[in-house]
């Protein structure tokens, strides 16, 4: 194998693929990323066993030639040494060149760096994916779906299903759920989809959606999820991001939702965020995270905290809207914090149905999103 290439666009590949780098990979070949060349450009494949990334770098791009190819191959690089390498070459054009058995030269400017490669028949192949179930979703709106629901899974390996996301299309749109037992993130987005792309039960580990969500592009382009019975794809344009769906039933959270209330309020998201935050500084202090909050009758919500070394932080906001029943109610600050940090809404509403059953936070507006914390019992 005998190539040139341009180092932004290499250097862009191999950041991509890097995120299914694993050091504790148990397959010593997946410690490196599989480099194929032919006349339409360049693939990199990188893999743990449970995440594929493949970024395809095409010969021309927008009219500019990317690749220079003399003899076409395949290689498997050493990922960590490979990546770190081409970032700091010299020249912004570099030579690649493979000598049997599989020995590398990489030249670039007045630099020459000899690697030693694997055999690329020894690497897994991509995964079989059935294109049955596809549906196709704006990039932008998926990493929001993302950011709105990946932050609540459990981090906690005694109930590996609780560390995904469940993943849902039906006639209501696609809907993203987490729950970690103590509070739950759930997004729903109205899409069109036929009967027959339907899918349920689906959970992605909340990781590889994290992962998926650095690189998933900002703009409006769409990216289309494909699902099978023990995989899922993203596809992106000159990218393809496997994952290995997570085994088990997800627990009907449904139930935990509840459908009536007895107070609502609504209030500024800056204004409680920023409360909230300052009260935190101290129930974190604390080791406890808990705050307090009091709803008034002059329509005012003290929210309070403290420490019994350091002190108490309390202050009163107004609310823009109160109506039922006049509550106090202590929750941990850290996951009301998360919460309304991803709402993306200038207004929030808070519902209660009493001070022991969980609290419900949703933006103001169109946007369906639902967060769910349980309170905490205290003894004042």
């Amino acid at each position: 194998m005998k190539l040139s290439i341009l180092k932004e666009h290499l250097n862009e590949s191999i950041g991509h693929v890097s995120k299914a780098i694993t050091s504790r990979s148990p397959i010593p070949i997946l410690s490196g990323i599989k480099f194929d060349a032919n006349e339409e450009g360049v693939r990199l494949t990188a893999s743990d066993a449970d995440i594929t990334i493949q970024s395809f770098i095409p010969a021309e791009k927008d009219g500019v030639q990317v690749i220079r190819l003399d003899q076409a191959g395949s290689v498997v690089l050493p990922a960590k040494f490979f990546g770190e390498i081409i970032k700091k070459l010299p020249s912004n054009e570099i030579e690649i060149e493979i000598r049997p058995p599989f020995h590398a030269t990489i030249r670039s400017g007045g630099s020459e760096v000899q690697m030693v490669g694997l055999d690329p028949e020894e690497y897994p192949q991509l995964p079989l994916i059935e294109e049955k179930k596809i549906v196709s979703v704006p990039s932008d709106l998926l990493k929001t779906m993302i950011r709105q629901t990946s932050y609540a899974v459990s981090t906690s390996e005694t109930t590996p299903i609780l560390t995904g996301v469940l993943c849902s299309l039906d006639e209501n749109g696609l809907k993203f759920i987490s729950c970690d037992r103590h509070r739950l993130a759930q997004r729903e987005t109205p899409l069109a989809a036929g009967e027959e792309q339907y899918f349920r039960s689906v959970v992605i580990s909340g990781k590889t959606l994290n992962e998926l969500s650095k690189v998933l592009p900002d703009e409006n382009a769409l990216t289309d999820i494909v699902v099978s019975d023990n995989q899922v794809l993203f596809r992106m344009d000159n990218l393809l991001f496997y994952s290995r769906l997570l085994e088990g039933t997800y627990p009907d959270t449904s139930k935990l939702i509840p459908q009536q209330f007895q107070t609502e309020i609504t209030v500024s998201s800056k204004l409680l965020t920023e409360a909230i935050d300052r009260a935190y500084l101290l129930s974190r202090e604390e080791k406890t995270n808990i705050v307090k909050l009091i709803m008034n009758e002059d329509q005012t919500l003290e929210i309070s905290s403290s420490s019994s070394e350091l002190g108490k932080v309390t202050e009163t906001i107004p609310v823009e809207q109160l109506s039922g029943n006049l509550l106090k109610i202590s929750f941990n600050s850290k996951y009301m914090l998360e919460a309304l940090r991803v709402l993306d809404s200038e207004g929030v509403k808070l519902s209660f149905t009493g001070a022991m059953s969980p609290i419900i936070i949703e933006p103001l507006g169109e946007t369906k999103v639902l967060q769910l914390i349980l309170p905490y019992r205290t003894t004042n």
